[in-house]
């Protein structure tokens, strides 16, 4: 459409477009995903579309929940396609998908379905059945080693996932593999790529979760060299309150958020222990001052009020989980690691930044994924606890991992896309209240 600007609507769906057109010409087709660019919806598409050939499908998700969330999907888009679960024994059906699919823990359990789901590990124990299909999601999640597994259940595959957020999680030390094309510990993706590098990859482009105030921000720093645009304009999402405040610095922090899409709430420079009391309590108080405050987002989808199940508060480890969670949060607010909040969509979240009070900057904490996961749940607001004094922090502490060769180096790294989401936050500081 020369002259004429395309709509991130059609923008999109061009790339959909082109990615199922791919799907028949090669073996594999990838497809990198930003933050809330539609992955569960493309997936779900691409099912329909390839089981409308009348050839069986599998797909495969890394976790349970992914599994449930995909059939859900899959059964409200496509009402009469038969859905097959394979589960472990000791697996609990949800009352979500209950009737939406039959489930078993072998595939004669489940009669012939066109569609047959689970994840990475059960297929791992299905046997030698050849799929002419297979949709992998959140590909970028799964390990090498899991992909090798069962790469020879199927001929021809299609690997939705977004290759800015958390790689594959492992406990074991990989630096034995490091270097090696077939390192089990990279993600499928990057395995795939660097022995098939003539695969078409395909990039979404649009964010349909991200506003516009979070969209260029999230862009540039954890997607430098692909970027994408968010699918509203400025002004198209708002966040307003039906009840006044209290000019505290919890509520300029919040009146913040709802004004620009980012709020730091800056608590004096202290190096602490990794459950900061006070900026567990800052992230409690401030959970509970936003529902106090009755939040109404208005968007695309109407006029909403913000529920405490729209709410999210994440932290970087499972203790800082356990004492916001001890810290008397409102009831429904959901709290979570990182890893866990994966794929998950809110209207506001609060976090407390991973380097928050801490006296060194580790690989753990520099990952850049962590921090991309933690600011980019968000609809409408989002809010971030941290002490004053982590951009010192990080020039005390500069990227200096070990060059390995052959490792392919990952931009950007945790380093850069720390300052570069400090640099706007700056812009939107709250200083907390001194203690009394």
């Amino acid at each position: 459409m020369t002259g004429e600007a395309v709509s991130p609507a059609a923008e999109a769906a061009g790339v959909v477009d082109a990615v199922l057109a791919d799907l028949p010409r090669h073996r594999g087709v990838v497809v990198d995903s930003p933050p809330g660019a539609g992955k569960s919806t493309l997936v779900v598409r691409a099912a329909g579309h390839l089981a409308a050939t009348g050839e069986p499908l599998m797909i495969i998700a890394q976790t349970n929940e992914q599994v449930d969330d995909l059939i859900v999907r899959l059964a409200a888009e496509h009402p009469d396609l038969p859905i097959g679960r394979l589960s472990a024994a000791d697996y609990t059906v949800p009352h979500r998908i209950a009737g939406k699919a039959a489930i078993g823990t072998k595939l004669p359990d489940l009669g012939d379905p066109a569609v047959v789901v689970a994840t990475a590990d059960k297929w791992a124990w299905v046997g030698d059945r050849k799929w002419p299909w297979a949709i992998v999601d959140e590909a970028y999640q799964m390990r090498s080693d899991k992909l090798l597994r069962i790469a020879g259940l199927f001929e021809r595959a299609l690997f939705v996932g977004d290759p800015g957020q958390l790689d594959p999680f492992s406990i074991v030390d990989g630096d034995r593999w490091a270097g090696l094309s077939w390192d089990p510990l990279q993600s499928a993706v990057a395995v795939l790529l660097r022995h098939n590098p003539d695969l078409p990859v395909h990039r979404l482009p649009v964010s349909w979760r991200l506003p516009a105030s979070a969209a260029p921000v999230v862009s540039e720093a954890f997607y430098p060299f692909t970027g994408f645009k968010s699918g509203t304009g400025p002004g198209e999402r708002r966040l307003e309150f039906s009840a006044g405040g209290m000019r505290t610095a919890y509520d300029r922090a919040l009146e913040e958020a709802a004004e620009s899409g980012w709020a730091l709430y800056e608590l004096p420079s202290r190096h602490t222990v990794r459950t900061d009391a006070e900026a567990v309590q800052a992230v409690a108080v401030l959970a509970a001052r936003l529902l106090q405050r009755a939040p109404v987002a208005l968007s695309e989808r109407g006029e909403q009020p913000v529920s405490p199940d729209r709410i999210a508060i994440g932290a970087a480890h499972r203790d800082q989980v356990a004492a916001i969670q001890a810290a008397g949060l409102p009831e429904g607010v959901t709290v979570d690691t990182a890893n866990r909040l994966q794929g998950r969509e809110y209207d506001v979240t609060i976090i407390l930044h991973p380097l928050s009070g801490r006296r060194d900057a580790t690989a753990f904490h520099l990952e850049s994924g962590r921090l991309c996961v933690l600011t980019s749940r968000h609809r409408h607001a989002c809010v971030v606890v941290a002490r004053a004094g982590i951009p010192e922090l990080l020039d005390a502490h500069p990227s200096a991992d070990t060059v390995q060769l052959n490792v392919p180096v990952k931009f950007p790294d945790g380093w850069e896309a720390n300052q570069a989401v400090l640099a706007h936050l700056a812009k939107h500081s709250v200083q907390a209240a001194p203690l009394r």
